[in-house]
């Protein structure tokens, strides 16, 4: 993994699955002893938390469009 001219990587899609860094989530840095940590940071992103919950749960086989007319009445 190389660092980009603006200093960017890409974490890898399985680290971002396993610790539930989504799109939109805030991270945070630290370093101890020489050594750069990434966190999620905490607060303000209860949303991207409880959608992440919910994915795959569903039962009923339905698109978006029905689901919204279904509300919608």
């Amino acid at each position: 993994m190389r660092i980009t001219s603006k200093g960017q990587v890409t974490i890898p899609i399985e680290i971002r699955e396993k610790t539930g860094l989504l799109p939109h989530t805030e991270v945070k840095f630290e370093v101890v002893d020489g050594k750069a940590y990434i966190e999620r940071k905490e607060g303000g992103t209860a949303k991207v938390d409880a959608i992440a919950k919910m994915k795959g749960r569903a039962t009923i086989k339905m698109t978006t469009d029905e689901i919204m007319r279904l509300t919608r009445g």
